[in-house]
């Protein structure tokens, strides 16, 4: 018997208001596992964030279904699906609603009615996750960047959602508050095998899914394994993306007639790569 999908999208459409005919989404259809980690990739407009914003009901459906953990996406049960699906968004200050990190956290469960009790033990245990703990009695506002989507994180955490939607959510982060963001989502993801949906342009956050889909003109242009994809190298720069830094190495040192390997080189089976090939010289 197949798996059931967490997410499956079947032809969505999408027109917002005085786009003059242009379909943000063009009969789109995907399909994603439990506990997969899948990164969507695409140039500005390619319809990533209308996409995201289509699977927990921010967004009326014009046309196709959504349905998730075998549930149709509908007005009697959008409530319940946003239980299913955690959103971080690009800017956290727009989802903060407390005057504490502690506040904030708790101020989801206390819209779902969840016991005090329950409430403080997941606060605690959210927090604990997303690395924020002496934090507690902070004001969000105060807080670097990346703290601030920690903390975004945890109020998402606590939720226990079974699924996590990053929306460009590392795109406004430093190096360091983008690795540490990353670093506790993969934490998470370990412990709980949640299934995640990174909308992102970084390549980097994208390198490390189980799986990259390529959206361009609200459609699904490819799909397949980190590896497939960053080996397009030029095809991809056409569709007005990046590639990893050690494909790009490899195009370049390509060109000075210098063997390469065809096949996608990780930062680190580029080093290994390079120097068997000068203890060959």
């Amino acid at each position: 018997m197949n798996e059931q999908k967490i997410i499956q999208v079947e032809h969505l459409k999408y027109e917002y208001p005085q786009s003059e005919g242009h379909l943000a989404l063009n009969d789109l259809s995907v399909s994603i596992n439990p506990g997969e980690w899948v990164a969507i990739i695409g140039h500005n407009g390619s319809g990533k964030s209308t996409f995201a914003k289509s699977l927990n009901g921010l967004l009326d459906l014009q046309s196709g279904s959504v349905t998730i953990d075998g549930l149709p996406l509908s007005l009697d049960n959008v409530w319940t699906i946003r239980q299913k699906v955690g959103m971080v968004f690009q800017n956290p200050d727009n989802q903060f609603v407390g005057a504490t990190v502690e506040d904030d956290v708790a101020f989801g469960l206390e819209n779902q009615g969840i016991p005090r009790a329950e409430m403080i033990e997941r606060v605690k245990d959210a927090v604990e996750r997303a690395g924020m703990s002496e934090y507690l009695k902070r004001e969000p506002s105060r807080l670097s960047g990346g703290q601030k989507q920690r903390v975004a994180l945890a109020g998402i955490i606590a939720q226990q959602p079974e699924i996590l939607i990053l929306d460009e959510a590392t795109s406004m982060l430093d190096p360091k508050g983008r690795e540490e963001v990353l670093a506790t989502i993969h934490k998470l993801k370990q412990e709980t095998n949640m299934t995640v949906l990174s909308i992102t342009h970084d390549i980097d956050e994208a390198a490390s899914a189980d799986r990259i889909i390529i959206l361009d003109k609200g459609q699904v242009h490819d799909q397949g394994t980190p590896a497939d994809i960053f080996a397009y190298g030029q095809r991809l720069l056409d569709l007005g993306l990046d590639v990893p830094y050690p494909e790009k190495l490899k195009a370049a040192l390509n060109e000075r007639a210098i063997e390469m390997p065809t096949d996608y080189l990780t930062t680190e089976r580029m080093v290994e790569y390079l120097w068997t090939l000068h203890s060959k010289m």
